[in-house]
């Protein structure tokens, strides 16, 4: 009989226990997140905090007051930019956007939205392309804290220079600096652009379909998810699609291992847009 634990198995027992206790303290289930990544978080916040073990997180995700807060804002996924991969935006306009024009209204999921910005961007092209009126953008996320500062539409104004770039690569057809006003600080992006945005908290491991819609972006989340959970989601965003509906994945993503791919056909292979049969 084994009577000791390697290193390495000790430390997947205490991950394991660790993501058990994220789970009675919260209800958020990371226990199906690809594992390398969780695991990256875990060093990151056990530097940061000075802590020495995975039992002594544990011990503060019981305990300590505001850890476990900070726990899921270590886990969520908050990586993104305005217009970011301008190439996916650019065929968007241009192989998306003629078909969505004969639909009297368009609904419009941005899962895993984190801060907006790619919420932000939709809302422009649409309001480019003469869309925006008719068009609702549900932006959900599972860190209610992101989605708080996504609802004020207030971005680091360090960061408007980069974003004109990626919105010109993206075809836009005006200045930027039109979108929004400044101070030395922050941009304040125009209260019509957020009139149409509606934020809200979704959890794409536990939470159900609650519309049907025409288009569906899940951009580069999905990577952190293992292959059972991914088969999960994506059963969830194929019932949540209507028919001929879009689906834009990131780029790092491909819908051909999934399950269903042979209901999609491409619409942009490279830029990861697939259409419903």
């Amino acid at each position: 009989m084994k009577d000791t634990l390697t290193a390495e198995e000790r430390e997947d027992f205490e991950v394991e226990l660790l993501l058990q206790a994220i789970y009675r303290v919260t209800g958020f289930d990371f226990s199906q997140y690809m594992r390398s990544s969780i695991k990256r978080r875990i060093e990151n916040r056990m530097s940061l905090d000075r802590i020495r073990t995975i039992s002594n997180m544990i011990e503060k995700v019981l305990y300590e007051k505001g850890f476990v807060e900070n726990l899921l804002n270590d886990f969520s996924i908050n990586v993104t930019e305005m217009f970011r991969d301008p190439g996916f935006f650019l065929a968007f306009r241009t192989k998306v956007v003629p078909l969505l024009r004969e639909l009297p209204e368009i609904r419009i999921w941005h899962a895993g939205c984190s801060t907006g910005e790619e919420a932000f961007s939709m809302a422009i092209l649409l309001k480019e392309e003469g869309l925006y009126e008719k068009a609702k953008i549900y932006a959900t996320d599972m860190n209610e804290n992101v989605l708080e500062q996504a609802r004020k539409g207030i971005l680091p104004l360090n960061r408007m220079q980069s974003y004109t770039k990626n919105y010109l690569q993206a075809g836009g057809e005006k200045a930027f600096s039109e979108y929004y006003s400044a101070d030395y600080q922050y941009a304040y992006l125009d209260p019509y652009l957020l009139r149409n945005i509606v934020f809200f908290q979704h959890n794409l491991v536990t939470d159900g379909s609650f519309n049907e819609f025409h288009v569906i972006m899940c951009r580069n989340v999905m990577i952190y998810f293992n292959g059972d959970l991914q088969g999960k989601v994506s059963d969830l965003f194929y019932h949540s699609l209507c028919r001929e509906g879009f689906m834009a994945m990131g780029n790092k993503e491909t819908i051909r291992t999934l399950s269903f791919s042979e209901e999609f056909e491409d619409v942009d292979l490279n830029e990861k847009i697939y259409r419903k049969k």
